[in-house]
């Protein structure tokens, strides 16, 4: 990849990839060519989407990698490609990983080896391989350890990417027609004519997006209220409304309000857009009925309701196609065995399901038969007994303070992976060190502590910023952002990365966000691709079966 500039103006030409010998030999040769442009050289093979996310752009990972195959050169060069821009992150942060992979489970002597089987172990020797070549090539370049990288695939989790979230960025990219980050708002007239339309971005220049992203959509829409109450008592704009009730503005009243109509009407404008977005998000909830589906969703998967109550769902004649195919998918994902042989075409066909969508359901469980979702994780006994659980759960209770929040019980498997990686209790057998040993692994933790190089970042309360955006577009994603460190003045412990080979979630990047306040490291999440749900399942059903391992 490389960004050109006009050959014939002032601009730079910059290049960020390695460049090839003879195009550097020829540039720093010619004196006339070099008085005319400026050449470097960056190492920057990624998407920074926000804060703490960066994506290597690969929209077919499943496709590539998720396969058995006799012929594995094409997964090897996606693989090779992946490592290539994954390391570059690590080269423009100047950080040197502890590098740690998840095993499959199908790796003993027992079975046979797959393709899939080894993406993750391929994935981090590829870019050990890459970090090596840094040392020598990267002027100050960390010798030692600086930060930690776990390399997960998506089956690690796969409920993450099916389940409906309930928290504002993920419903907004779910509900809502935006692409990438670009909202069109329609804005009412007074005068009775059609609504005017306007694109704007949701990201990190708008601060109540900024706030609000993670906020459970409950909690969003409280919030929202608070503001613009408060906005509606202090603001000097607000004096206006005396007059209708007979009060009288002096002259200084009049000149204080003139002065305040830009920024006022830049608040007003953002804090209704906010509320018209919340307002269309319930809209949704009620037309979708997604509260009695959400609600089931984390029932199953916290071991409240089983195989009856999904039947019970599927009789209903207003459950939208979509809404049964995911819900059982998730039920598949926890019960195997009850869609074994005609049972899961018993179950398609009370769903009214066509083919199609029974091919997105055998291909996710095909995906997970080498997974095993609670490896690294220690089994603990539940003091906590209830006498209405009676069914299998795929995660134990955890007690949150957002819990308060109706449908906020479920969190993505790597929330709970990488707290185990930061207190040094993830097992070693199930994801071992490519740097060969993970003694280091405590040394990096909690106690060693580094305070980052200043930035003129945006940030909040609530987040840490380790890239800037440099200007706005409409896409997903932005080759005009640039990495830098975090702009927090206060110590924090070293960075955690996790990439996930096969698509994040967002869930997972809140969760990276959530963690980062909690353990005091930045914990920052890469991936091929960011998926919501209906592209996830498209994906899917894309898939032949018989490519499946």
């Amino acid at each position: 990849m490389e960004l050109l500039s006009d050959m014939a103006g002032k601009a730079p030409l910059y290049r960020n990839s390695p460049a090839p010998r003879d195009m550097v030999n020829h540039i720093t040769k010619d004196p006339i060519l070099l008085q005319r442009v400026s050449f470097k050289e960056m190492r920057m093979e990624y998407f920074a989407m926000e804060s703490q996310c960066f994506i290597t752009g690969d929209e077919r990972t499943l496709e590539d990698l998720f396969v058995d195959t006799e012929d594995s050169s094409h997964g090897n060069a996606c693989l090779n490609v992946m490592a290539t821009r994954i390391a570059t992150v690590f080269a423009s942060l100047r950080e040197f990983p502890l590098i740690r992979y998840r095993v499959a489970k199908s790796l003993d002597v027992t079975s046979r080896t797959t393709f899939p089987d080894l993406i993750t172990t391929k994935l981090a020797a590829g870019i050990w391989n890459h970090l090596l070549e840094y040392k020598t090539t990267i002027p100050n370049f960390p010798e030692t350890e600086t930060c930690e990288l776990l390399i997960l695939d998506r089956t690690v989790d796969q409920i993450a990417p099916i389940i409906h979230e309930w928290f504002y960025d993920a419903m907004c990219h779910e509900l809502l027609s935006m692409h990438g980050n670009k909202f069109v708002h329609e804005v009412q007239s007074k005068t009775g004519v059609p609504p005017d339309k306007k694109e704007v971005l949701l990201d990190e220049h708008d601060p109540i997006w900024l706030e609000l992203r993670h906020a459970h959509i409950a909690d969003a829409s409280e919030r929202l209220h608070e503001k613009m109450t408060k906005f509606s008592a202090k603001n000097k704009m607000a004096k206006i409304q005396s007059l209708r009730d007979g009060g009288k503005l002096s002259t200084r009243d009049l000149q204080e309000i003139v002065r305040a109509i830009p920024e006022y009407s830049e608040q007003i404008d953002k804090l209704s857009l906010h509320v018209d977005i919340v307002g269309k998000i319930y809209e949704k909830i009620d037309q979708l009925g997604l509260k009695g589906i959400g609600q089931l969703e984390q029932d199953i998967v916290f071991g409240y309701a089983g195989l009856q109550e999904v039947i019970k769902f599927l009789k209903q004649e207003n459950a939208t196609r979509e809404n049964k195919l995911r819900l059982l998918i998730i039920l598949s994902v926890i019960y195997p065995e009850k869609f074994e042989g005609e049972n899961c075409h018993r179950l398609m066909k009370l769903a009214k399901l066509p083919v199609k969508d029974m091919e997105a359901l055998h291909n996710m469980r095909l995906l997970g038969e080498s997974a095993d979702t609670t490896k690294g994780i220690t089994k603990t006994f539940s003091m906590k007994f209830n006498i209405h659980k009676r069914k299998r759960a795929n995660r134990k209770e955890r007690n949150d303070t957002e819990e308060k929040w109706q449908l906020s019980r479920f969190y993505p498997m790597i929330e709970e992976l990488v707290e185990l990686l930061s207190k040094g209790e993830l097992s070693e057998d199930d994801y071992p060190c490519i740097n060969g040993t993970s003694d280091t692994s405590a040394e990096l933790s909690p106690t060693p502590l580094v305070k980052r190089t200043p930035a003129h970042s945006v940030k909040s309360r609530r987040t840490r910023s380790w890239a800037q955006r440099q200007y706005s577009d409409s896409s997903n994603s932005s080759s005009g952002r640039v990495l830098e460190h975090s702009s927090s003045s206060n110590k924090m412990g070293r960075r955690i990365f996790v990439f996930i080979i096969g698509g994040a979630t967002r869930s997972e990047l809140r969760a990276c966000y959530k963690l980062t306040g909690k353990l005091d490291r930045e914990v920052i999440l890469g991936s091929s691709s960011i998926e919501d749900p209906q592209q996830f399942i498209t994906k899917l059903k894309q898939l032949s079966v018989r490519e499946l391992s």
